[in-house]
């Protein structure tokens, strides 16, 4: 690994461009380098769980929105969208931006936690639709697309790693654009001074605020990353032309890190790997058993166990309180550290509900599982015990668990804490839990089996088994695609969905 050390600079001081972040960035783009077998495999594993939670999503209303919109932009090569087979095409963007919400919409795919958060599987909409568009025309097999969405995770973790976006109230999905650029660098073997372009001009345009992660959490959480995909399909479109971007657009002067980020004073250590080096960071991310914010999988596990060693730690007639002692983050994004009273509020969205960990919590001690649709209806977030004993959760930060979050040994590196429940009788019930079970050092650590089976269930209502069987065999042959196999990586739903239902402008 490289490491780059980057800093504001001066307008009167410019320095070459093979200097830049956004430089370096698209190095990782170009090369040959390696694509190590368990990485193969895991791009194989995301692929699928992307597959997974888009199918369970295809009949919500920003999914469906979202798939209205892509329709009325039909080409003739084009991409599929999944859900609709592979005789449906429209223009690459809009793949990208239909199946970009599918896969956002439950919270349900993978996850780094690092400085910044992310969900590096927001990458491989784009990665797959633009595959799909040229494929033929540029020669384009499935080992290219395993090649670049490993490019794509090793860029938007490496800037996770080392570049805190939420501490300035910026939106994840800036690391996204600049992954996204550097996947389809690799994917169309674009020179290094494209990929630059469309590096600059994919975080230029992709740095929004947090808002949309805040109070009451909109439908627009679906759409933030498929709304960087877009705009990153089109930004690489413009740089394949010629077209430049703002730059520097990391170290300017009036660029992100100098007014939105760190400063001018900042600086920041971003490792990305050196050329001919493996990429290997898509190891590092993992992903979810439970439709639900990262920071709450282990305390859903921690619920079902409690509820299973102490059933009465779920009435609220015998709790006096429950307190989460968990780092800074899990207490500030989906505690009360947030200060959201919407966090409490049964009538919230289901964005929010699936960002408040006293909510999560207080329904996974009483019903012993999670449920994607089930354990967020208004029926349930609305039962009378739920809201006393949810109301009686509170979380706090412990400066441990906070160290141990962001651990750079990975052994040590843990997204859980510990629970004390005070009962109204004077007694005190504890536990604790360092990671989720599904984590590779959890207690039923997620492998090819676990991804598959998470496809089947999901689609089993949307996909008849024979689709959903054809679609699984040809994401496990990924790597072996030629071309024009590249549209196998779709499904079609059974019975077929409804399209149209949403109007608009297009």
């Amino acid at each position: 690994m490289i490491d780059h050390v980057v800093t504001v600079w001066p307008s009167g001081s410019p320095r070459a461009k093979e200097d830049e972040l956004a430089w370096q960035i698209a190095m990782v783009a170009g090369g040959d380098a390696p694509v190590d077998d368990d990485v193969a495999d895991m791009v194989v594993n995301r692929v699928i769980d992307d597959a997974a939670v888009a199918a369970a999503s295809l009949s919500r209303a920003p999914v469906c929105a979202a798939r209205d919109e892509a329709l009325a932009h039909r080409v003739v090569a084009g991409s599929a969208i999944w859900g609709l087979g592979d005789d449906v095409r429209v223009g690459p963007e809009w793949a990208a931006w239909a199946n970009g919400v599918a896969v956002r919409e439950l919270d349900f795919h993978d996850t780094f936690l690092g400085a910044e958060y992310a969900h590096p599987g927001d990458n491989i909409p784009a990665l797959l639709a633009v595959a799909q568009h040229v494929g033929r025309a540029r020669a384009i097999s499935g080992r290219d697309l395993v090649r670049a969405i490993a490019t794509a995770y090793e860029v938007q973790i490496a800037l996770a790693r080392s570049i805190s976006l939420h501490k300035h109230k910026i939106d994840h999905v800036a690391h996204l654009g600049p992954s996204i650029a550097a996947g389809l660098g690799a994917l169309l073997r674009l020179p290094t001074a494209v990929t630059y372009q469309a590096v600059n001009q994919a975080l230029h345009t992709s740095t929004a605020t947090r808002q949309s992660r805040k109070g009451q959490i909109s439908t627009w959480k679906a759409y933030a990353p498929a709304f960087v995909a877009k705009a990153t399909v089109e930004a690489v479109d413009r740089a394949m032309r010629g077209q430049t971007s703002p730059a520097p657009i990391y170290e300017g002067e009036d660029g992100v890190i100098a007014w939105m980020l760190d400063g001018p004073d900042a600086r920041y250590d971003v490792s990305l790997p050196s050329p001919g080096e493996a990429r290997r960071a898509i190891m590092d991310s993992f992903t979810k058993e439970h439709s639900a914010e990262y920071q709450a999988q282990a305390w859903i596990d921690l619920a079902r166990r409690l509820r299973t060693r102490h059933p009465s730690v779920a009435d609220p007639a015998q709790v006096s309180e429950i307190v989460i002692i968990s780092s800074h983050h899990t207490h500030m994004v989906i505690g009360t550290g947030s200060n959201d009273p919407q966090k409490f509020d049964p009538t919230s969205t289901r964005e929010t509900l699936d960002h408040s960990l006293p909510y999560i919590f207080a329904v996974a001690l009483q019903d012993g599982e999670w449920h994607h649709e089930s354990s967020y209806s208004a029926t349930r977030a609305n039962r009378p015990d739920t809201v006393a004993l949810w109301r009686r959760i509170r979380t706090i930060e412990d400066p441990e668990w906070s160290r141990r979050y962001l651990a750079l040994d990975p052994k040590e590196r843990a997204y859980g804490g510990r629970v004390e429940v005070v009962m109204t009788d004077g007694s005190t019930v504890t536990d604790e839990i360092e990671v989720p079970d599904a984590h590779p050092r959890g207690a039923r650590p997620f492998a090819r089996d676990q991804y598959v089976e998470k496809f089947r269930r999901l689609s089993e209502s949307v996909v008849d088994r024979e689709e959903a069987e054809r679609f699984v065999e040809s994401v496990l042959r990924l790597n072996a695609l030629d071309a024009a196999e590249l549209v196998d990586l779709s499904f079609r739903a059974s019975p077929p969905l409804a399209t149209g239902a949403t109007q608009g402008i297009f």
